[in-house]
């Protein structure tokens, strides 16, 4: 599995990014610069006040590491990517194309009984009630979810999980509390994936569920769902006043996004990077199955540490 696994939060940074040789140099104004290995680097997050050339901008391209452009809240709202090398590009997109409906509607089932059988987990792992019944609706889910079992696991999960008087409102701006730092780790989970469609040679558009017209990373908004808990079990330990904009919160959400997810130890970079290619190869034909973990924990990050 894949070694790249740092991320690099610039998001409230002010200086300059420099390309140096087999890295990039974080040069902050008025300090010491520090020199980063592009072999370590999966996501590079880039704030308001962050200049940087081209010559960076290819270093990390020719690496294959994503490079996010974040708006004064540190949601991104853009990105720089490479262009996919991997030697079957062609077929895969064709075979995205042309996958049939059953077979997509297989593989959201999959995606949608994994995440549900997550969010179980970071509810028994957080000595809350509801895993039980939430185990018992991933067992509902069937090919392309038509009982739409993912809605119903989600509000109960999300009122077991955040309590009376608080509700899940994603991209809603708010700048502290659970709402917002979810968003965050998810936006840092997104990069994940992002670069991992892309690894796989897929057509980061082509969705099996998420079809917006202006979604160019619809697959990596697909092969998310499975991966969100390990964020939440982090972001719901947070006190109410937690902020993404506030440095040990903000390391922890990102921490999160790259921490352990399955038994051999391997991270969420690299566990995602492997359901790409699995992907890759259901779309093609070569397997019957799409093979997708669930999130267990608990955690291995350190919240309040």
């Amino acid at each position: 599995m894949a070694e790249q696994w740092r991320v690099i939060d610039l998001c409230g940074f002010e200086g300059e990014l420099r390309s140096t040789r087999g890295g990039v140099e974080v040069c902050p104004d008025g300090g010491a610069p520090t020199t980063v290995p592009v072999a370590e680097l999966a996501v590079v997050l880039v704030g308001m006040k962050v200049n940087l050339s081209a010559a960076v901008l290819h270093r990390l391209a020719e690496a294959d590491v994503a490079l996010l452009f974040c708006d004064w809240r540190g949601i991104p709202e853009g990105g720089c990517y490479s262009w996919s090398d991997h030697g079957r590009v062609a077929a895969r997109h064709r075979a995205q194309a042309e996958a049939t409906l059953p077979r997509k509607k297989n593989a959201w089932a999959r995606l949608v009984r994994a995440k549900i059988e997550g969010q179980a987990s970071v509810l028994e792992n957080l000595k809350l009630r509801g895993g039980g019944e939430l185990l018992a609706l991933a067992d509902q889910v069937r090919s392309g979810d038509p009982g739409n079992i993912e809605a119903q696991a989600a509000r109960l999960y999300w009122s077991r999980a955040l309590g009376r008087g608080v509700s899940r409102q994603p991209a809603a701006g708010q700048l502290i509390g659970a709402n917002a730092c979810l968003d965050y780790g998810y936006s840092v989970l997104r990069g994940h994936l992002m670069r991992a469609v892309l690894a796989a040679g897929l057509a980061p558009a082509l969705g099996v569920f998420h079809r917006g017209r202006g979604n160019a990373f619809a697959l990596a908004d697909d092969l998310i769902e499975p991966f969100r808990p390990a964020i939440d079990e982090v972001a719901l330990q947070l006190p109410p006043t937690a902020s993404p904009s506030d440095r040990s919160v903000k390391q922890l959400l990102v921490a999160a996004a790259s921490q352990r997810f399955d038994g051999d130890g391997h991270g969420i970079p690299a566990v995602a990077e492997a359901l790409a290619q699995s992907f890759g190869r259901y779309v093609e034909g070569d397997i019957d199955r799409l093979r997708v973990l669930s999130w267990q924990g608990p955690s291995s990050v350190g919240v309040g540490d």
